[in-house]
């Protein structure tokens, strides 16, 4: 039973560091120190080493975000007041983190991808779950599936500059403000 847990913790706290500082600066007994994970675990779950931890690190946050996504569709019902509600939750985790924190995966992307091409598919796959989210919620308010998956498109790479710029400037506002911007494009379709 015990074996199970070390993988999760070892993906987790690669998760949590990869995002904070990136991959390159992110060694393995680094994830090890997070983890607490002993070091034949590491080799046991991970035989294809740290590509293959990132790989599991990006579809465990993508999964968070996606699952996120769909609760707070499920909460706020509509498209405006789910873009809002995400705005603001985006805002508070990164004040709360002390603009230390981003994108659960860009800044793992940014250092692999497209040079490799296991991260380039989790990423992908990523993308595309976090869009349907948006465009699902988009196709029930009434857009096209055309005009839904663009509006969706826009809102995801919107808040992935925002949160780039939060973490820059140690501010709330470039999320904030660009959810006022997407809300008002939303409310004038």
């Amino acid at each position: 039973m015990a074996a199970p847990r070390h993988r999760d913790e070892i993906v987790r706290a690669a998760s949590r560091l990869f995002r904070k500082r990136g991959y390159a600066a992110t060694g393995l007994n680094d994830i090890l120190a997070e983890s607490g994970a002993p070091k034949g675990s590491l080799y046991h779950y991970f035989p294809d080493g740290k590509e293959q931890l990132a790989e599991e690190a990006l579809r465990l946050s993508g999964d968070v975000v996606t699952a996120t996504l769909r609760h707070l569709r499920e909460r706020h019902g509509n498209g405006i007041a789910m873009v809002e509600a995400y705005g603001r939750m985006l805002a508070g985790w990164m004040a709360d983190s002390g603009f230390r924190d981003g994108c659960p995966i860009a800044t793992t992307i940014l250092e692999t991808v497209p040079e490799s091409p296991r991260l380039t598919e989790a990423a992908r796959a990523v993308f595309e779950d976090w869009n349907r989210a948006f465009e699902d919620v988009f196709v029930a308010d009434g857009e096209t599936p055309a005009r839904a998956r663009r509006l969706a498109g826009l809102v995801v790479a919107v808040m992935e500059g925002a949160l780039i710029q939060c973490r820059v400037s140690g501010s709330p506002d470039p999320i904030l403000d660009a959810t006022a911007e997407i809300v008002a494009l939303l409310r004038a379709a």
